[in-house]
């Protein structure tokens, strides 16, 4: 038997999935027996894992299938997670699920281990639930500062990357970029509108408020990841043409002063987190420097004038690593 964890991941063959194989390679996670599960028509196939070639088995979402996996990672949609990781826990494995599914609910820790770590102690179901990506890189940059001067509102613009829709999402915009410089009809299958030199402020359903469930994931994981169910919080999601990465332009309120030069220290010293922020001379986060990357980067760290005790900053991380596949690992490690 190898030594290690046994782990299993499911959706192993999309954006998310094979990007978390590449992270637990990477990291080195002490993986004994790795087994990939993915819908049948991916079965068969395999992936590359640490100079070999791995697997991929058709999921039947049965507990044999978890004989002897200490942890599984899902990668899959909430439907999918909905099913198997009830199935999963009950074989004896601790599931991180990636999903919407799990997210909200009062015995499933929200975890983001440079944030609340602590919540993963308790796990009475045996899943822990991984956050929005969006989210994710939200609180990293501002629970800091909510620990230094209280964070008494919040106003967010999120700038999504296409491949927040998974494989399918960066092949569309792919797609209608090349039909729109070729004059051809628009593509637009994922998203509501053509994304090609486009910004679409519609992503996921649209719901009776006139909000967006990416929206309201967005304020109420929040609220729950810094223990903090009473914080005014308003978002607005847009999707954009870029391959990879997610940016927000985040707008605080907060209880007591904190100068913007004093919020770069506090920053700078953030587990996490990497400021670039000399404006001066363009030295700005960006989605494209982010990109393969596991920091979230802050910049454009300044006094906002409009309210009280304001400060304004800018907040980029790579959505497939940890926006998904990187946190999910670290919740892994602090497993162990």
């Amino acid at each position: 038997m190898p030594s290690g964890k046994n782990v299993a991941v499911v959706g192993a063959t999309g954006a998310v999935g094979r990007e978390t194989i590449r992270v637990l390679e990477q990291r080195r996670f002490p993986v004994g027996e790795l087994r990939l599960f993915a819908s049948p028509r991916s079965g068969g196939t395999t992936v590359p894992f640490a100079g070999r070639e791995v697997p991929v088995r058709a999921l039947e979402c049965v507990p044999a299938e978890f004989d002897g996996i200490d942890l599984v990672l899902v990668s899959a949609g909430g439907a999918v997670s909905q099913r198997v990781c009830p199935v999963a826990a009950a074989a004896g494995a601790t599931v991180i699920d990636k999903s919407s599914a799990f997210r909200m609910e009062p015995d499933v820790p929200l975890v983001v281990p440079e944030v609340n770590p602590h919540a993963i102690r308790h796990r009475p179901r045996g899943i822990v639930a991984n956050p929005n990506c969006a989210t994710i890189q939200l609180v990293v940059a501002v629970a800091p500062l909510h620990r230094v001067a209280g964070i008494r509102r919040m106003v967010v613009s999120t700038y999504q990357s296409a491949s927040g829709a998974g494989e399918k999402g960066r092949a569309e915009l792919e797609a209608d970029t090349r039909a729109f410089l070729g004059g051809g009809p628009p593509v637009h299958d994922v998203f509501a509108r053509p994304l090609g030199f486009n910004c679409v402020p519609l992503i996921d359903r649209l719901l009776d408020d006139g909000s967006t469930f990416e929206e309201r994931k967005t304020v109420e994981e929040t609220r729950k990841i810094l223990e903090a169910p009473a914080l005014r919080i308003a978002v607005t999601t847009v999707r954009v043409p870029v391959l990879v990465g997610h940016s927000a332009a985040v707008f605080l309120e907060l209880e007591r002063p904190l100068a913007p030069e004093d919020a770069w220290a506090v920053l700078c010293r953030a587990p996490g987190v990497v400021v670039v922020d000399e404006p001066s001379v363009g030295k700005v986060p960006t989605p494209r420097d982010a990109a393969g990357t596991d920091a979230v980067y802050v910049g454009r760290i300044r006094r906002d004038p409009s309210v009280e005790h304001g400060l304004a900053l800018w907040v980029v991380a790579d959505n497939l690593r940890k926006g998904a596949a990187t946190n999910g690992v670290q919740i892994a490690e602090l497993l162990l």
